[in-house]
C-alpha cells in the first residue's frame, strides 16, 4: 500500500546498509568539535532543509540570527514593564479605593495618590485585596484565551509561514501597553477594569506564549537538528536576560525620568519595532513548497473530518485536552513503569511552570507591603534581576559542566576504552537527569521554606537566589521527557506538554492570588506554605521516575540499495514541486 502524497516519509536506514560510518551529534558530542571534521558543507549534504534556502542571498536566507537582537527587545519590554505595571495598578486600585471611601464618608481623610510615585498610604489591606483581584482577573484573561489562540497560531503557521503570525503575536501587546498609558493618563475617565480589554488583546494574540512557539518554530525550520539544541539556547539566554535586565533597567529609568509612565512608552517602542523588524525584515523560514503541501494536507484532513457527521466525532474534535492521551500509552513497547515516569514528569513540569506564572505577583505584593520590607520600583526590579542573573549563570555555566562531567567525560573514556563509537537513541531518562531534576526541585523546596521564614531582607533575598537553581529543573524535564518517546512521537508529546502549561497559567494565579487575598493582613506568608507544598508534592514525584525506561521504536528498516514504492512516490512530488515551484 503507497503512502499518501502529502506525507513526509520519515525512515530509518539500518547501519549495515550503509558503506561509510556516519556522524552524529548527540547529547555528548562537544559542541565545538560536533561536526567538525566534516565542516558545514558536511550539514548541507546531510540535513535536507537547506536545499530549501539554496541559492538565496544572505539577506533572504532565514537565520536564529536574525531573531537575536528583536527577540532581546521583546524580553527586555517584558521583564521591563513586570514591576512597574504592578505599581501602577496598587496605584490606580488605591486612588479608586480612597475615593470610594471618601464618597461614603465626607469626613475621611486621606494622603492623595499620585500615579508614579512612592504612596505607602495605598498599601493597606483592602487595597491589596483589591489588587491580587485585578491581576488575577487580567492574567486569566490573558491565559485562558492564549491556551486558546497560541496552539491554533503554530498550526496556522505550518500553512502560512512564521514571520507573519509571530509579527501579528506582539501587537496584542501594543494594545495592551496603550491601554495601561491611557488608564494612567486619564485615570477618573478610564476605570483600572479597562486593563481587562488590554488583556483580551494580549490573549486574543497568542500573547507571550504565541511568541515563544513561533520564534521556536522559525528556529527549528532553518537549524539542522545537531545545531537545534544550541540555537534555541541562544533564544533562551536572551529571554531570562531580558527578565534579568529588563528589570533593573527598568527601576533606574524610572528614578531617572521621575515618571513611572516612561517605563511603558519604551515598552511600547519596543512592541513596535519588533513588528516592524519581524514582519519587514527578517526572511521568512517556511518555503512556499512546504507551506502549500501543509495547506494541500490540512484540506485533505478537514475533508476527511466533515465525511463523519456523528456528534462524537464533534465532541472529540472540540475536545482540547485529546492531546494528553500520548501521556498514558498503551500498546505495543508500553508499561505501567513508562506511564508513571511520563506522568510524573509532566505533572512536575506543570508545577514548576505554574508557580512561575503565578507566584511571581504575590511574592512582590508580599515584599513591596510596608510590614515586611517596603520595597519600591528600585528594590523590586533588583531582586527579579539577580534571581534571573542567578538562573541564566545555573543554565549556561552550571548545567554544561554537570553534563560534561557525567556524559561527556564517561562516553569519551567508554569510546577510548573500547573502541567503538556509541550510538545513541532515545533510551529514556538517566541517571544524571533524575538527580539533576531532584536537586532543582531541592532547591526550590528550600527556597519556598526561606521565603516563608525570613525575617530579615538578606534571608529573602538569598532564599529568592536558592530557587533560581530550580530553573534547571524545567530544562531538564523537556529534554528528559522527549528520550521516552520514538523521534517521531516527539512533537506530539510536547504538543500534550503545551496543553499542561496552558492549564498551569490558569490554575496558578486562582491559587494563589486567591489565597493571598483570603490571608493578607492575617498571615500574609500563607502563599509560601502553598509554593514549599507544590514542590515538595514535585518532589516526591521526581522520586518516581526511574532511568532507561522508554517507548520501544517498532520500525521495518529500510535498505538504501532498493527504495520501495512509498518512498519512490515521495521523491517524485518532491521533484516535481521543486520544477513547479520555485524558491523565491
Amino acid at each position: 500500500m503507497s503512502a499518501p502524497k502529502d506525507d513526509v516519509v520519515v525512515t530509518r536506514v539500518d547501519r549495515g546498509a550503509h558503506s561509510k560510518p556516519i556522524d552524529e551529534a548527540t547529547e555528548t558530542t562537544s559542541l565545538l568539535s560536533a561536526g567538525a571534521s566534516s565542516g558545514e558543507d558536511s550539514c548541507e549534504d546531510t540535513w535536507p532543509g537547506y536545499a530549501d534556502f539554496e541559492g538565496l542571498p544572505w539577506w533572504r536566507t532565514p537565520s536564529v540570527y536574525w531573531l537575536l537582537l528583536p527577540y532581546a527587545l521583546f524580553t527586555l519590554a517584558f521583564g521591563g514593564s513586570l514591576v512597574p505595571k504592578l505599581n501602577l495598578i496598587v496605584d490606580l486600585v488605591c486612588q479608586r479605593h480612597f475615593a470610594d471611601e471618601a464618597a461614603l464618608d465626607p469626613a475621611f481623610a486621606y494622603t492623595p495618590v499620585i500615579i508614579g510615585a512612592d504612596n505607602r498610604q495605598c498599601f493597606v489591606k483592602e487595597v491589596k485585596q483589591r489588587v491580587s483581584m485585578i491581576t488575577l482577573a487580567i492574567n486569566l484573561t490573558t491565559g485562558i484565551l492564549s491556551a486558546v489562540t497560541a496552539p491554533k497560531l503554530g498550526h496556522l503557521s505550518d500553512r502560512y509561514g512564521r514571520k507573519k503570525l509571530l509579527a501579528l503575536a506582539s501587537c496584542g501587546g501594543v494594545v495592551a501597553e496603550l491601554v495601561v498609558i491611557v488608564c494612567a493618563h486619564f485615570p477618573w475617565t478610564f476605570h483600572y477594569n479597562w486593563l481587562l480589554v488590554g488583556a483580551v488583546a494580549d490573549g486574543l494574540t497568542g500573547s507571550f506564549t504565541a511568541g515563544s512557539v513561533l520564534i521556536n518554530s522559525y528556529t527549528s525550520d532553518c537549524t539542522p537538528p545537531s545545531k537545534r539544541g544550541v540555537r534555541i539556547g541562544y533564544l533562551h539566554a536572551c529571554l531570562f536576560s531580558g527578565l534579568a535586565f529588563g528589570p533593573l533597567l527598568a527601576g533606574y529609568f524610572v528614578e531617572w525620568t521621575g515618571s513611572l509612565l516612561s517605563v511603558f512608552y519604551v515598552t511600547l517602542a519596543c512592541h513596535i519595532v519588533f513588528i516592524f523588524f519581524v514582519g519587514l525584515v527578517v526572511p521568512e523560514s517556511l518555503s512556499i513548497k512546504r507551506q502549500l503541501r501543509a495547506r494541500e494536507k490540512h484540506d485533505r484532513e478537514q475533508e476527511a473530518l466533515a465525511e463523519d457527521t456523528s456528534k462524537w466525532a464533534s465532541v472529540k474534535a472540540a475536545n482540547p485536552l485529546a492531546p494528553l492521551k500520548i501521556l498514558y500509552p498503551k500498546g505495543p513497547g508500553a508499561s505501567s513503569r513508562l506511564r508513571l515516569n511520563l506522568l510524573a514528569l509532566s505533572f512536575t513540569d506543570m508545577i514548576l511552570l505554574g508557580a512561575a506564572m503565578s507566584a511571581g505577583t504575590v511574592i512582590l505584593l508580599y515584599s513591596e507591603s510596608p510590614e515586611t520590607w517596603g520595597w519600591g520600583n528600585l528594590e523590586s526590579s533588583r531582586f527579579i534581576s539577580a534571581v534571573s542573573m542567578v538562573r541564566v549563570l545555573a543554565l549556561l555555566v552550571v548545567l554544561p559542566l554537570i553534563n560534561y562531567v557525567f556524559r561527556v567525560r564517561p562516553a569519551a573514556y567508554r569510546r577510548r576504552v573500547s573502541g567503538v563509537s556509541i550510538v545513541e537513541s532515545n533510551n529514556g531518562a538517566d541517571a544524571a537527569d533524575c538527580w539533576i531534576l531532584r536537586f532543582a526541585l531541592l532547591s526550590d523546596v528550600t527556597g519556598a521554606l526561606g521565603y516563608l521564614f525570613a525575617r530579615n531582607e538578606a534571608v529573602f533575598v538569598m532564599s529568592g537566589m536558592v530557587t533560581a537553581f530550580g530553573g534547571l529543573g524545567s530544562a531538564t524535564i523537556q529534554a528528559a521527557i522527549t528520550k521516552h518517546v520514538p523521534p517521531d512521537q516527539v512533537g506530539q508529546l510536547l504538543g500534550a506538554i503545551g496543553v499542561l502549561h496552558s492549564l498551569s497559567r490558569v490554575l496558578g494565579p486562582i491559587a494563589f492570588n486567591t489565597l493571598y487575598y483570603a490571608t493578607v493582613g492575617y498571615f500574609d506568608q500563607a502563599i509560601f506554605v502553598l509554593l514549599a507544598s507544590l514542590f515538595g508534592m514535585a518532589l516526591v514525584a521526581s522520586f518516581m521516575v526511574r532511568p532507561h525506561v522508554f517507548l520501544e521504536d517498532s520500525y521495518e528498516p529500510v535498505s538504501t540499495s532498493a527504495p520501495n514504492h512509498a518512498s519512490t512516490e515521495v521523491l517524485a512530488e518532491v521533484a516535481m514541486d521543486n520544477e513547479l515551484i520555485p524558491n523565491n
